[in-house]
């Protein structure tokens, strides 16, 4: 037997919360090709990413779940949440070892 194909929209569903309403679609503006361009090599796609680095990890479904409802509910991709979960575990672990807890 198939297994159901996991969309936002029954992710949303199955959580029994209003489903978003559809963005509308992003005009592109026409591309402008200079000549001094065209002979340029392309940057990779992850140019506005130089500079910073990847820290990934696998985890379990319960914990996947937490994540996408945390994203959904503070509108942030998942860079944002790690890092706003990363800094507010800081600052709990800096404190405690402040007050000698740790």
């Amino acid at each position: 037997m198939a297994k159901p194909k996991v969309t936002a929209a029954n992710f949303l569903k199955n959580l029994d919360l209003p489903e978003p309403e559809p963005a509308a679609p992003a005009k592109q503006a026409p591309a402008r090709v200079s000549a001094a361009k065209k002979d340029e090599p392309e940057k990779p796609a992850a140019a506005g990413r130089v500079g910073l680095k990847h820290i990934g990890g696998y985890f379990d479904r319960d914990t996947v779940e937490m994540v996408a409802v945390l994203r959904a509910r503070l509108g942030l991709d998942n860079s944002q949440l790690i890092k706003r979960a990363v800094e507010e575990l800081y600052s709990r672990e800096t404190a405690a070892r402040k007050f000698g807890d740790r």
